[in-house]
């Protein structure tokens, strides 16, 4: 049986290392007893730099310590690229945390992936201002030592590493793909089969061609006529290739995309019934937009619920209003291994493309999930303000109107014209 992974793990403590403090014995004690076995542990106080340790090596764990705000621990969880594990001690209540500060805390909080008290009292004190599974890993006393706790949190980080996916792949289907041509792909659009958007299909189509895209998916909300039919007519003509999805609303979890779809699935289903739908169609499970508050976004919670569920994950969106929410996006792919991948959310013709992916040519879901681990992802830039404002104009114009058809609609021109991409290469990596 082979020895268990060792592990690298940052332990950072809210407190200088020289005050003598009740976390700070847990810290020191804690730390000892897992460098004893092996695991490279690198402690951090209050007074010591936090940033730059925690981003010049590849951690596997960061576990911080009453990681309120504000303190290094709140800190480290602000620039943690890793899977963060929380431990909170004292059962006080913190009035600035709880009542002040608590919607920043909240958002701090939010990268934590596991979440450990060391009392009943302590749990039933954070789950009142911040709800959430907390486990308890009892301290020592009664019988239980160090070597006792260490082996309650290295539960902890192993369960919480698992959840990682597979970053490998099938590298022989890979290899295979890697004599295909290169063609550029948009994940996420719109027709005129969604309730917000007035792109005809074949608008989006012929604007798709002379935009050079070799790929793109339809994926209208809670709908996918328009994009069995943008697939029809892409077959007929010298258009991009045509990926059949839809933008599902799910009862009270945010929006998920599913992919290499062939029958529309029912608004309102829970998160996880609505998965189900689209593995019983053999698609790919694409979350849209995460992170970002003005969008209808599964929160970071219900992303736990389901991360081993997730194929790809959205880390760029040129419609979303924050730039924070989409580096949030790319922190949490990067830590739980996740595919990334970007759309332009274009809901009018001039969007289209505007985030794009330079992936191998591809057939099925299969192809497309391992030419997806190779891609660059590029972006265009487009005014946001232009685009949102085109998308009122052409689907509400005035205060309660009714969509409206856009008169004499054309294809978006803009774009290089459509040639075979021979070579990757100055594209800009996301």
């Amino acid at each position: 049986m082979p020895s268990p992974e060792k592990l690298t793990i940052a332990q950072v403590s809210p407190h200088r290392r020289s005050t003598r403090k009740p976390v700070n014995e847990f810290v020191a004690q804690l730390s000892e007893e897992l460098a004893g076995r092996g695991h490279k542990v690198v402690r951090i106080g209050s007074g010591e730099p936090v940033k730059r340790p925690l981003t010049a090596r590849q951690y596997d764990i960061v576990h911080v310590h009453e990681p309120f705000a504000p303190s290094v621990s709140a800190a480290a969880l602000r620039h943690s690229l890793a899977l963060n594990v929380a431990t909170f001690h004292a059962p006080q209540e913190r009035v600035l945390s709880t009542q002040v500060a608590r919607p920043l805390v909240e958002v701090f909080f939010g990268r934590i992936d596991a979440r450990t008290v060391t009392s009943e009292a302590t749990g039933t004190l954070l789950d009142r201002y911040f709800p959430a599974s907390y486990e308890l890993v009892e301290p020592t006393g009664g019988g239980r030592d160090w070597a006792a706790v260490a082996d309650s949190f290295e539960a902890v980080y192993r369960r919480v590493l698992a959840r990682r996916h597979d970053p490998d792949g099938d590298p022989k289907l890979r290899r295979r793909l890697a004599s295909r041509p290169l063609i550029e792909v948009d994940l996420h659009m719109h027709t005129d089969h969604s309730k917000d958007c007035a792109t005809p299909v074949e608008v989006l189509l012929q604007t798709a061609r002379d935009r050079g895209l070799g790929a793109i998916a339809v994926t209208d909300h809670n709908e996918v006529s328009g994009a069995l039919a943008a697939r029809e007519i892409a077959a007929g003509m010298d258009g991009p290739k045509v990926i059949v999805g839809e933008e599902v609303k799910t009862a009270e979890q945010g929006e998920v995309i599913g992919l290499f779809l062939e029958e529309k699935i029912p608004k309102g289903l829970s998160m996880a019934e609505t998965i189900a739908a689209i593995r019983a169609q053999g698609g790919l499970v694409y979350v849209p937009h995460p992170f970002d508050r003005f969008h209808s976004v599964p929160d970071y919670e219900h992303l736990l619920d389901i991360v081993e569920e997730v194929d790809m994950l959205e880390v760029f969106n040129p419609r979303v209003m924050l730039t924070a929410f989409n580096e949030e996006a790319v922190r949490f792919a990067g830590k739980y291994r996740i595919i990334p991948a970007a759309g332009s959310d274009s809901h009018v013709a001039q969007g289209l493309g505007s985030v794009r992916q330079r992936i191998h040519d591809f057939d099925g879901p299969a192809e497309f999930l391992e030419a997806m681990r190779d891609a660059d992802i590029t972006r265009k830039h487009k005014n946001l303000v232009y685009v949102q404002t085109l998308k009122f104009l052409q689907t509400t114009g005035r205060p309660k109107a009714a969509k409206r058809r856009v008169a004499n609609a054309k294809p978006a021109r803009g774009g290089r014209p459509r040639r075979p991409v021979s070579a990757r290469g100055g594209s800009g990596k996301s």
